[in-house]
Order: structure tokens, then C-alpha cells, then sequence
């Protein structure tokens, strides 16, 4: 069985010469990672920003005695 040892950091870090693929792809997922949860934030901001809103018309109606608020 042929195993994968190294040497030393810089061996590690080349990875056999393919360290820049495999490091790049490794960069490329945690990039892309760290994007979805940033754009997760923004809709779940949205999405509770919306609520927060149809809940502000909801109250609006029902104070103001609006015939929609009263069901």
C-alpha cells in the first residue's frame, strides 16, 4: 500500500505538486461557504423585516377598527 508521507511542512504544503489544486479548491469551498452563510443572514434579515411589517399593517387595521382586522 502506497501512503502519503511528508518530510516536512513544505513537503505538506505541495502536496506531491499538486498543492496549488488542491489548496485552491480547499479556498475555493471555504470561499463559497462563507458566501451562503452571509447570504442566508441577508433573506433571514428580509424575511424578518417583512414579518415585522405585515404584523405593523395587521395592528394598524385592528386599532383603527378596520372591518379586515376583526375576523
Amino acid at each position: 500500500m502506497n501512503t502519503m508521507t511528508w518530510q516536512s511542512w513544505q513537503d505538506f504544503a505541495a502536496m506531491g505538486g499538486y498543492g496549488l489544486y488542491v489548496w485552491g479548491s480547499l479556498g475555493v469551498v471555504l470561499g463559497t461557504l462563507a458566501l451562503e452563510q452571509v447570504l442566508l443572514m441577508q433573506r433571514r434579515r428580509a424575511a424578518l423585516r417583512a414579518i415585522q411589517g405585515l404584523n405593523e399593517i395587521a395592528w394598524r387595521d385592528t386599532a383603527a377598527g378596520s372591518p379586515e382586522g376583526n375576523t
